[in-house]
Parts: C-alpha cells; sequence; structure tokens
C-alpha cells in the first residue's frame, strides 16, 4: 500500500513537472512571436529571419553540404545563372 502511495506521488510530481514546462513554454512561443511581429513591424521579413534562425542552429558542415545540394538541384533544374550569361 504505501509502494502504491509513493508510485502515486512520483506520477503526480512528475505530471505536474511537466505541465509547469508546458506553460513555460507556451509562454516562451509566445514571446518569441512577438519578437518576429516586432521585427516586421520594423521592415524585417519575418520568413528570411526564421530561416537564418533555422540555418545558425546547424553544425557548419551539414550546412555547406544542404547548399551544396541546394545549387547542384537548382542547377540540375536551371534555375542557375551560368558563368557566361
Amino acid at each position: 500500500m504505501a509502494e502504491e502511495s509513493v508510485a502515486q506521488d512520483q506520477l503526480r510530481a512528475f505530471i505536474e513537472r511537466i505541465e509547469r514546462m508546458e506553460e513555460e513554454k507556451a509562454a516562451i512561443a509566445n514571446d518569441i512571436k512577438e519578437i518576429y511581429a516586432e521585427a516586421k513591424g520594423n521592415g524585417f521579413d519575418t520568413k528570411i529571419l526564421r530561416k537564418i534562425v533555422a540555418i545558425r542552429k546547424q553544425d557548419a558542415n551539414e550546412r555547406m553540404e544542404q547548399e551544396a545540394l541546394l545549387e547542384l538541384y537548382m542547377s540540375a533544374l536551371g534555375m542557375v545563372a551560368s558563368s557566361d550569361d
């Protein structure tokens, strides 16, 4: 019986911690949304800002690999101007 009570208390503690973190996560997400709105109000393109944030999260080698693949695919589709144009 005591073991069951301990398990219930642990479970409740875990759930409450998760709920607090979810509340904090929602508050942070709202703060980020407000920053993007402020940036947009100052004339910045939020799509580009989001892209830059994502790029800065990447490892430098990963970023270089993705850029090379993007250039390769764009070239294959004729989307890159040739050097003799």
